[in-house]
């Protein structure tokens, strides 16, 4: 078996962090889900299938890991990936594949917003050194269960926007 528990995936194992435009539907998500797995049992590097897992938490955020002990990921299946996504993301009607936009946790939850728009919100004092964020940028399964991808913005790279 291919996919395997996210939680049995050693820390070394090269990660992928995506962020939902928006939370998704109990629905969508289980439909979701199911099309990702389905993909994820036969995704493979030069013919070989990856030992890989997923997780999507807060409805929000999708995790996809390979283990790089099994079957290193290629170029083309990374591509294969983002293709599937981005199929996924028409299903939606939402974005999936963009780096672009800062998230962060307010009282209403968790926001998705433009450099731009991060940047007025640290000027107005809606956001501080304090708020907490989220690092899309991480790569290995080890920071993202050290909590390198949720943390106080002094303590990531969102610091630069508190610069003056």
């Amino acid at each position: 078996m291919t996919l395997i528990p996210f939680s049995q995936l050693p820390d070394k194992s090269q990660l992928w962090v995506f962020g939902i435009e928006r939370s998704l539907t109990e629905v969508e998500e289980r439909n979701f889900v199911n099309n990702l797995d389905d993909f994820l049992e036969t995704w493979a590097a030069h013919g070989e299938v990856m030992i890989c897992g997923r997780e999507v938490t807060s409805s929000r955020f999708l995790f996809v890991a390979v283990d790089l002990t099994s079957v290193p990921p290629s170029g083309c299946s990374i591509d294969g990936l983002v293709h599937f996504l981005k199929k996924q993301e028409l299903g939606l009607d939402l974005k999936i594949i963009d780096n672009s936009p800062v998230w962060y946790r307010s009282k209403e939850g968790i926001e998705r917003v433009s450099r731009g728009e991060f940047r007025e919100l640290v000027l107005d004092g809606i956001v501080t050194e304090t708020s907490t964020v989220f690092d899309t940028g991480i790569s290995r399964l080890s920071e993202l269960r050290k909590g390198q991808w949720e943390k106080c913005a002094r303590d990531s790279w969102h610091k630069t926007f508190f610069r003056k």
